[in-house]
């Protein structure tokens, strides 16, 4: 392209920071705007209103999208190289289910560490308005009645009350406990080279871990590889991968099924029950998760999601459907794909 690509975001936004550090990884041309520059107020509105929006030059503008995981497809089908998508099917199935959870489940321990407990608000309060360059002291000190509140009245559609507070909580505790095991001997989700499962977890962790501190406490204290990782995945730009450093469907090990059995644990019942409160008309979903019971309002786009899964493990080969079962099989993650 003979422009830069442009990436629209803010250093609070998890999905901003997981699109910038890819770029930087693919070795993309790109530019970095904040969400509220003179200059990003001047670009086309994306087809939904979150961060980040990824512009691509177009004839002598730019289009805008939105949604990360669309993004991600779409920078596949446009540049060669270091790709994030692994080529065999199987593998390739089970960085996009990790994806998914990273961007819908631990999406909920974020928003929850963030805007439910009050030292974290008060943290997010004072940073989230501070990266934006040159705002005066008075924006900051009205931020939490303004823009915080409003997020502080979204932790009902989140999932984030005081009958889910536990679950969350134990939810992102064994993440951590998870991912520091699997990080001591793989350097990456699906192997020796990131894929778009790292680049999901990478943009929630950067806030619980790096910005938020309750949950970055208890990430320093349990799972240091953790945090460090986060630091490296920031930019690797300078990486040079194998490119046959992906993990092959017979080496799965134990600690990326661990990871599996995390999933099937918390966010299949969540989705599966969710899918089941929208195809009755119900506002509210109630279901069990990991022991306790979960009550949330409806989410459509989380339905969504499952509905993207489902679809995805329809359209693979027979022989490599068989080996995602076979992979998936007691992880809990099977229920998602009834026969």
């Amino acid at each position: 392209m003979s422009r830069s690509l442009l990436l629209a975001g803010s250093p609070g936004s998890p999905y901003s920071r997981k699109m910038r550090a890819l770029l930087r990884y693919r070795r993309v041309p790109h530019r970095w705007l904040d969400m509220n520059s003179p200059e990003r107020r001047k670009l086309p509105d994306p087809p939904l209103p979150l961060a980040p929006i990824l512009y691509f030059p177009t004839g002598d503008g730019y289009e805008a999208t939105s949604d990360s995981t669309f993004q991600i497809r779409r920078l596949e089908a446009t540049f060669e190289g270091r790709s994030v998508l692994p080529p065999d099917p199987v593998i390739a199935f089970l960085d996009h289910l990790v994806e998914d959870f990273a961007d819908e489940w631990a999406t909920k321990m974020m928003f929850h560490y963030r805007w439910a407990i009050p030292e974290n608000i008060d943290n997010a309060c004072r940073m989230l308005p501070s990266w934006m360059l040159g705002v005066p002291d008075a924006f900051v000190d009205g931020f939490r009645e303004g823009f915080g509140q409003r997020q502080i009245d979204r932790l009902a559609v989140v999932g984030s009350n005081e009958t889910t507070a536990p679950v969350i909580e134990k939810s992102y505790r064994e993440l951590l406990e998870v991912l520091a095991a699997h990080l001591a001997a793989s350097h990456f989700v699906m192997g020796a080279r990131p894929g778009a499962a790292d680049f999901g977890l990478y943009g929630q962790l950067t806030q619980l871990v790096q910005v938020e501190p309750t949950s970055q406490a208890l990430a320093r204290s349990i799972a240091s590889r953790v945090v460090a990782w986060c630091d490296i995945v920031e930019d690797m730009s300078g990486l040079e991968v194998d490119e046959a450093g992906w993990t092959g469907r017979d080496e799965v090990p134990d600690t990326l099924r661990a990871l599996l059995e995390l999933i099937g644990r918390y966010y299949a019942p969540f989705l599966i029950a969710n899918a089941g409160a929208l195809d009755a008309g119900a506002v509210e979903v109630r279901c069990e998760i990991d022991g306790r019971e979960w009550v949330q309002e409806a989410f459509r786009y989380q339905g969504k999601c499952l509905g993207w899964l489902r679809e995805a493990h329809a359209a693979l080969q027979p022989d490599d459907r068989a080996a995602v079962d076979a992979l998936l099989a007691g992880t809990g993650c099977e229920a998602l794909f009834p026969e």
